[in-house]
């Protein structure tokens, strides 16, 4: 997923608000970290104001394996 597109999903995502949109952002932004790394992850945190609409703090890790 590009960051181009992960914002544009997060903020489709953040315009909802809730909980099951946050487990959406989660998701999201567990790819975008994989990918990318948590500086690119705190970026759309702070740029998507995600701390406001969800309580994601930068720094916050989103790692979701399959175990």
């Amino acid at each position: 997923m590009t960051i181009s597109k992960a914002k544009q999903l997060l903020a489709t995502q953040a315009g909802f608000g809730g909980g099951y949109n946050r487990n959406g952002a989660q998701l999201i932004l567990a790819e975008i970290q994989r990918e990318y790394g948590q500086a690119e992850v705190d970026n759309l945190i702070r740029d998507l104001e995600l701390g406001r609409v969800f309580g994601f703090s930068v720094g916050s890790r989103f790692d979701f394996t399959n175990s």
